[in-house]
């Protein structure tokens, strides 16, 4: 508690000892491909938000600052070098993150996990996916089958949930094998896999580059999880001001996302090879994850959870305390010096809002558990549609028209996850209405329920054509 409060006062109040001229290192380590770090490293560095927030008064009047920025594929390397020192900062989900407090604890430092990126509190982002000839709609036909995944990710800890709720030995019933994403995508295409378990985009980005079919989304887990920043703890006791600098530079991030949620997505595809159409999916109104920077009671308990996972996996042999590993004093303070209200944020668990009107009868959209969009090629914002039926009625007079169509989304009637609508299954009930799903199971079960049919993406898009 002593130093909390000791800390609480760095934050709050600048120290009166000058900097004497000194040149402060800011080092980033960032996952520009983990698009949901965005607000933590790709954005800040390629719109040069840092630079806006930098102190220049006080104790650092006459410092000067020398960003240095590193990309990495995942959070382990990311750790090791900022247990190293060659890192002040990093970007990484919750068990990466949790693993890289162990690092630290384990070599005599101490990491402080300072703030939300994105996340979602049931579980969306992390998903399993099949070869997209592969006959299998669900988890629980995948029992000795061979499934990969990034060892020691987050949705490794996904995947370790998901078996165990099947009742499965993970041991014994299931082959899970250790296979980075880049590799994995070959995998697939040459079906030397059977499934392939991943954290954010992959889960979506194959099925979207058309050789892999989801099967299995975090959300069926209802286990929190979500990407955050870290820091190492020594640093920010130096220059508390600087990460507060940091954070703000990730608000703006996350306001200039919501607000052009198709240009940035646009911004992040120029960078990573990404495309456009898979980081709105996240980033985008109702989105797979929510833009979220306060640390929510279920933010704190992923953390937990991934601790609790490192030492089933016998890589941790020692547990974090939360209360000082997680420490929202810096994003509180950038939080009131940005103007907003932290401790509202942090009772607000809506969705990243949409607020449109519905692209042909130009009504407000009021019903969101409905909403249907669609990304025409060549347009800069994305259509909005009250509905699956309204907007595959407008899909036919967009293909009439000549027009090429970049993607299609429906919001899935359960979950209310967004969705790739080409990758979906359509259920309809006694009076014809459509509503949608993740997995074909899901569709015929609320079919069952409702006396309706099930349909794929292409018979659903005709009968609401022909029920004009």
């Amino acid at each position: 508690m002593l130093l909390r409060v000791v800390l609480a006062g760095f934050v709050l109040a600048s120290l009166t000892l000058p900097v004497q001229a000194e040149t402060i290192r800011i080092a980033i380590g960032t996952q520009d491909a983990t698009i949901n770090c965005a607000a933590g490293g790709l954005l800040i560095r390629e719109l040069g938000l840092l630079d806006k927030y930098l102190p220049h008064d006080g104790k650092y009047k006459d410092a000067t600052y020398d960003v240095e920025w590193k990309n990495f594929t995942s959070g382990a390397p990311l750790t090791n070098e900022m247990v190293a020192g060659k890192l002040d900062f990093g970007a990484m989900a919750d068990f990466p993150g949790a693993f890289n407090g162990v690092a630290f604890e384990t070599a005599g430092k101490h990491s402080l996990f300072i703030s939300v990126l994105s996340g979602s509190i049931k579980g969306s982002g992390n998903g399993i996916v099949v070869p997209s000839g592969s006959t299998v709609q669900s988890l629980s036909e995948l029992k000795g089958k061979s499934i990969s995944v990034p060892f020691a990710s987050t949705a490794h800890g996904m995947l370790l949930r998901a078996v165990a709720a099947e009742g499965w030995d993970p041991l014994k019933d299931v082959n899970i094998i250790a296979q980075a994403p880049e590799i994995a995508g070959s995998a697939l295409q040459a079906k030397k896999i059977d499934a392939h378990a991943d954290f954010v985009p992959y889960a979506e980005l194959f099925p979207n580059r058309g050789f892999a079919r989801k099967i299995y989304d975090g959300s069926q887990s209802n286990s929190p999880t979500f990407h955050g920043a870290l820091v190492d703890e020594n640093y920010a006791r130096q220059y508390p001001e600087v990460v507060v600098a940091y954070l703000r530079a990730g608000v703006e991030a996350n306001q200039l996302l919501a607000a052009e949620p198709e240009k940035y997505s646009e911004l992040i595809e120029k960078v990573t090879g990404i495309e456009a159409e898979v980081n709105y999916l996240f980033h985008g109104p109702l989105g797979v994850q929510t833009r979220e920077m306060t640390w929510k009671p279920e933010y704190r308990q992923a953390v937990g959870t991934a601790i609790d996972t490192l030492k089933l996996l016998k890589k941790a042999d020692r547990g974090l305390d939360l209360n000082s590993f997680i420490d929202d004093q810096y994003i509180r303070a950038a939080f009131k010096a940005s103007g907003l209200d932290y401790t509202a944020q942090l009772a607000n668990y809506v969705q990243s809002p949409l607020n449109a009107n519905d692209a042909i009868s130009g009504k407000p959209i009021t019903d969101l558990t409905r909403v249907a969009e669609i990304w025409v090629k060549g347009e800069p914002k994305v259509r909005h549609y009250a509905s699956a039926e309204s907007a595959f009625s407008a899909l036919d007079s967009l293909k009439k028209e000549g027009k090429s169509i970049r993607a299609i989304y429906a919001q899935a009637s359960d979950s209310g996850i967004k969705l790739l609508a080409d990758q979906a299954w359509f259920a309809t009930d006694a009076k014809g209405g459509l509503s949608v799903f993740l997995l074909k199971g899901q569709a015929q079960q609320y079919a069952r329920a409702k006396g309706g049919k099930v349909l794929d993406f292409t018979d659903a898009s005709a009968k609401s054509i022909a029920s004009r």
